[in-house]
C-alpha cells in the first residue's frame, strides 16, 4: 500500500507520495545549501555574492537532468552529482562556495525532514477534517443507545456518541503528540564530517543556527551524525496514531458485519463488493484502513534499529531510517485520507442498536438491578440473587425479569413495574451523552484553531 493506491477505493491521493518523489527531496537539498549559504555569508565566511548566486539558482528547474542522472548512475553517491550540478550552474567565480565546509548526511537529513515536516503539515489537515466529521457523529449519536459491550459480550448500555467521543478523544492526544515531537524532531544538523565543527571551528553553531533560522527549524544541541532517536520518534508517534486508526476501523469493521448490522461505512451506488456476490458490501475503506495501519506499525521496530548506528556514522542505519520514514508518512496519509472518508459517510442504524440491545432480553441491565436491591439488601446479597436469575435466563432461555419477579429475595423489596424500569436501557446510559457532547465541542476547537 505503500506504493499504490488500492483501486478499489473512492479516496485522492492526499500528496505524500508526491512530496517523497526524487525531485522532490533533490529540492529540499538544494533548499538547505541555499540557506547554508546565506548563513554563512551573514558570518562571513563566503562572499556575500556567492550566497546570492547560490540561492539564484538552487533550482532544480535550472539544471541539467541528463547530467545528474549520469553523475548519479556513475559515483553511486547520495548527493555529490547534485552538489557538482549546482556549483556548475552558479559558475565562476563563486560556484566554488557551493556546499562549503558540510558534510552529504547535514545535506541531506535536513532536507528530508523539511519534507516530513510538510507531511506533519498535510496529517494535521487530514486529522482536523476527520475530527470535524467526528465532531458530528457525536452528536447526532449522543443518545443513541447500544449495547456496550466488554470481552466481546453484552456489558452495559452505552451510546454511539459515547463510542466516538473515545476516538476524539485519543486522536486528540496524537495532535498533542506530534506538535511536541516536532520540537525535537525538526532540527538543522551542520556539524561537518564528523559532527565536530571541524571545517567551521568556533562558527560552526553559528552556522547551524543560521540555516536552522532561515528554514524555520530548531538546532542540534551535538550535530553528531549517530543521533537517529528524532527519525525513531517520528515513526513511533505514527505508529501510535496508526494504532488508533486501526482500531477505529476494526470496530466499524465489526459493527458492520452482517450479524451487527448497527454501522456502515459510505458504499456509493455502482460500487462492486463481489464478481460472484452481487449482495455484497464490502468494507473496503476500513480494511485499507486497517492494512495501512499494519504497514505504519511495522516500521516501528526498523526505526528503533535505525537508531543502532555504530561510531559517528553508517550508512547502513541511515538507509533503514530512510525507509521507515518514507513507508510510515506514505501509509498514514493514506490512511487518514480514508479515515475521513469513512467518518464523513458513515451510515447508522439506531434500529439494528436497538435489536441487538434487546437480544439478551433484559440481561444487559443486571447491573442496574444489582445496585438497587444491593441499596436494600446489600451488594453481595443482591449480586447473589441477579447472579442467579441472569445465569437462569441464560442457560434456560427464561425471561431475565419474570425471573426476578419469582425470586423472593426480589420481590420482598422491587415489584413488577420497578422491575420494568430497571430493565429500560435507554435509562442506564451514565454521562455518555454528555461526554460525547463535550468531546464534540473539544473537536470543533481544534478545527477552529487550524482553520
Amino acid at each position: 500500500m505503500g506504493d499504490t493506491l488500492p483501486t478499489a477505493t473512492r479516496v485522492t491521493d492526499p500528496g505524500i507520495r508526491a512530496l517523497y518523489r526524487q525531485e522532490s527531496k533533490w529540492q529540499a537539498w538544494l533548499d538547505v545549501e541555499a540557506a547554508l549559504a546565506v548563513a554563512q555569508a551573514e558570518l562571513a565566511i563566503i562572499p556575500r555574492a556567492a550566497a546570492d548566486a547560490i540561492v539564484a539558482k538552487a533550482r532544480l528547474e535550472l539544471m541539467d537532468r541528463a547530467r545528474i542522472d549520469e553523475g548519479f548512475a556513475r559515483t553511486g553517491h547520495t548527493l555529490v552529482p547534485l552538489v557538482w550540478e549546482l556549483g556548475r550552474i552558479v559558475g565562476e567565480p563563486y560556484g566554488g562556495w557551493v556546499h562549503w565546509g558540510a558534510t552529504t548526511q547535514n545535506i541531506t537529513q535536513t532536507g528530508d525532514l523539511l519534507v516530513l515536516r510538510r507531511a506533519h503539515g498535510v496529517f494535521r489537515r487530514q486529522i482536523g477534517a476527520t475530527l470535524g466529521a467526528m465532531a458530528d457523529l457525536a452528536e447526532r449519536g449522543a443518545e443513541m443507545v447500544m449495547a456496550g459491550r466488554t470481552h466481546g459480550q453484552h456489558a452495559v448500555p452505552a451510546t454511539f456518541g459515547f463510542k466516538v467521543a473515545g476516538w476524539i478523544d485519543e486522536l486528540l492526544r496524537h495532535v498533542e503528540r506530534l506538535d511536541q515531537a516536532g520540537a525535537r524532531i525538526f532540527v538543522a544538523m551542520l556539524g561537518g564530517a564528523a559532527g565536530t565543527y571541524a571545517s567551521l571551528g568556533a562558527q560552526g553553531p553559528a552556522v547551524q543556527a543560521g540555516i536552522a533560522r532561515h528554514l524555520g527549524m530548531g538546532s542540534m544541541t551535538v550535530p553528531s551524525r549517530s543521533l537517529g532517536d528524532g527519525g525513531a520518534e517520528n515513526v513511533v508517534v505514527l505508529g501510535m496514531l496508526a494504532a488508533t486508526c486501526g482500531k477505529i476501523a476494526r470496530e466499524v469493521y465489526m459493527l458492520m458485519k452482517t450479524e451487527f448490522g448497527e454501522v456502515e461505512e459510505p458504499v456509493p451506488p455502482g460500487t462492486v463488493g463481489s464478481s460472484t456476490m452481487p449482495q455484497k458490501r464490502n468494507p473496503k475503506l476500513c480494511q485499507d484502513i486497517i492494512a495501512a495501519a499494519a504497514e505504519v506499525r511495522a516500521m516501528v521496530p526498523l526505526a528503533l534499529e535505525a537508531m543502532q548506528t555504530e561510531h559517528e556514522a553508517d550508512r547502513t542505519t541511515s538507509l533503514m531510517g530512510d525507509t521507515a520514514e518514507r513507508v510510515s508518512a506514505v501509509a498514514t496519509g493514506d490512511m487518514l485520507a480514508r479515515l475521513g472518508e469513512v467518518m464523513r459517510g458513515l451510515v447508522l442504524h439506531p434500529g439494528r442498536m436497538r435489536e441487538n440491545l434487546d437480544l439478551g432480553h433484559g440481561l444487559i441491565m443486571a447491573e442496574a438491578v444489582m445496585l438497587e436491591l444491593g441499596q436494600v439488601v446489600g451488594r453481595q446479597h443482591a449480586h447473589d440473587a441477579v447472579y442467579d436469575a441472569a445465569q437462569a435466563a441464560f442457560v434456560e432461555g427464561r425471561g431475565f425479569g419474570d425471573l426476578l419477579a419469582a425470586d423472593p429475595r426480589v420481590a420482598a423489596h422491587l415489584d413488577g413495574a420497578a422491575i420494568a424500569r430497571l430493565l429500560d436501557p435507554t435509562a442506564y446510559t451514565g454521562l455518555c451523552a454528555e461526554m460525547a457532547r463535550e468531546a464534540a465541542g473539544r473537536a470543533r476547537g481544534f478545527v477552529a484553531e487550524e482553520g
